[in-house]
This record gives C-alpha cells, sequence and structure tokens, in this order.
C-alpha cells in the first residue's frame, strides 16, 4: 500500500483544480486543463443527478455557481449541462468526461459527496473507477460512504474527511463522532484529510499512528506553509506551491 499512496505524500493537489475567476471556474474542465499544465494533482468533488449520471460539482445546489435554482439530486443531466459555471462558458463535467480527458496524467483525489442513502452514487463511480488506469483516491466526509468502498472494492484507495462539521442538519452528537474520527472503524481509510483550521482538535491517536494526514485547504502561501510543517500535504487553491 505505501507505493500506492506515495502520490498522496509527494504532489501539489489542487482544490476543485487550478481555477481562477476568470474563465477556468471551480471544478471546470479549465481549470483541470490548468492543473494539468502545473503537472498538480487535482481534488474534485461529485454527485449523482436525478437520472443516476455522475457529474462534477461542488455544492448541493446550483445557485452559487450557475444563478439557477434547484438541488443537484434533483435536476436530470440535461438541465444541468445546459447551464454555465458563473460568468465562463464552462459546464458541468461528468466525471466520465474528467477520467477521459485526464488519462491517467495526474492523480485524482475525489470527493464523494452524498448525505442520502449510500450505494447508488458509489457504485457508480466504483463502476467508473474500475476502467481507469491512472492513480486516484476517493474521499468523504460521510464515512458510510467511504465504508461501502471497503466492503465492495477494498483495493480502491479511500480517505475520511474530517474537520468542524458546521453543518447544521448534524445532532451534536454526531458532529463529536465525526470531528473526532470516531467512525473510522466504518470507513478503514487509508489517509486523513482534515481542516488545517483545526489541526490542533485533531485526535492524539490519529497522529500518533504516523499515518497519511492531508489537510484541507490553504488559500494562501502563509497557511500552507504552516500546516506542511505538521502534516503530510496540503490541498491548496490560489496560488502556486511550487513557487515557494
Amino acid at each position: 500500500m505505501t507505493e500506492k499512496t506515495n502520490w498522496l505524500k509527494d504532489s501539489y493537489i489542487a482544490h476543485r483544480g487550478y481555477h481562477n475567476s476568470k474563465d477556468a471556474p471551480e471544478n471546470s474542465m479549465a481549470a483541470f486543463a490548468n492543473a494539468l499544465k502545473k503537472g498538480f494533482a487535482i481534488e474534485l468533488d461529485i454527485h449523482l443527478t436525478k437520472d443516476q449520471q455522475v457529474v462534477v460539482f461542488h455544492d448541493w445546489d446550483l445557485k452559487r455557481m450557475t444563478g439557477s435554482s434547484g438541488k443537484i439530486a434533483d435536476c436530470t443531466t440535461d438541465k444541468i449541462r445546459s447551464l454555465m459555471l458563473l460568468d465562463s462558458k464552462e459546464k458541468i463535467p461528468l466525471l466520465r468526461e474528467l477520467l477521459e480527458y485526464v488519462d491517467g496524467r495526474v492523480p485524482l483525489l475525489i470527493e464523494i459527496k452524498n448525505r442520502r442513502r449510500v450505494g447508488r452514487l458509489e457504485r457508480k463511480t466504483d463502476q467508473l473507477l474500475r476502467q481507469y488506469k491512472g492513480q486516484f483516491a476517493v474521499q468523504s466526509f460521510n464515512p458510510y460512504s467511504i465504508g461501502w468502498f471497503k466492503d465492495h472494492s477494498p483495493k480502491v484507495l479511500r480517505g475520511q474527511i474530517s474537520g468542524a462539521f458546521k453543518t447544521p442538519e448534524l445532532s451534536l452528537y454526531k458532529k463529536f463522532l465525526l470531528n473526532h474520527l470516531l467512525l473510522n472503524y466504518v470507513s478503514s481509510p487509508h489517509f486523513i484529510n482534515y481542516d488545517i483550521n483545526y489541526l490542533s482538535r485533531l485526535p492524539k491517536k490519529i497522529q500518533k499512528k504516523k499515518g497519511i494526514i492531508l489537510g484541507h485547504t490553504a488559500r494562501n502561501p502563509e497557511d500552507y506553509t504552516s500546516a506542511m510543517e505538521k502534516i503530510t500535504n496540503v490541498v491548496f487553491e490560489g496560488f502556486n506551491p511550487k513557487e515557494l
């Protein structure tokens, strides 16, 4: 497993691609192209549409990135694909399109966005990734989503994301369990991805294991440099860490 995880330690990982506010919005093909040009690994987010297609998008609803109303899970692929990201000419990509485009040239860190019943998004994603020859890992805030891969596709590199959990829908009890990674027995992660603003809360038992600990997300060189002194690697956006 050590050789399989080396890229998590050694790569520069661009958050939602190497995006900008002009012509390459987050999670767009243009942002992924920019990352490829720089040789950056790509972190991205995926959802399942109403008609069971896996799309690359971060938010649960369309408003912030497209100006349109509606949740990703309630929209068809045709509707989603008709929308432009921000003021650009970029559309919301399918995961299949991204995999075909990247074609193993850089590693992929794929965040599974799933608050619903686990299984459908994970199965669709696994079907696509079984055909993919490049390096990749899946990760999620939801330990049951990652647990699905442990049970059904155990060779897939998997990570548990955690941090502050400010989501109002979660009870204090659930937040406590997730903050302290107490459900890791469900996901059995190969690595942790923790919010860099709360690294002081990272459980001591996790630190003592000296496994791979990623951090998210450094948005300036100072935060990046500081976090890199404490953990294995840091996902970044808004600057080029190769220039530091």
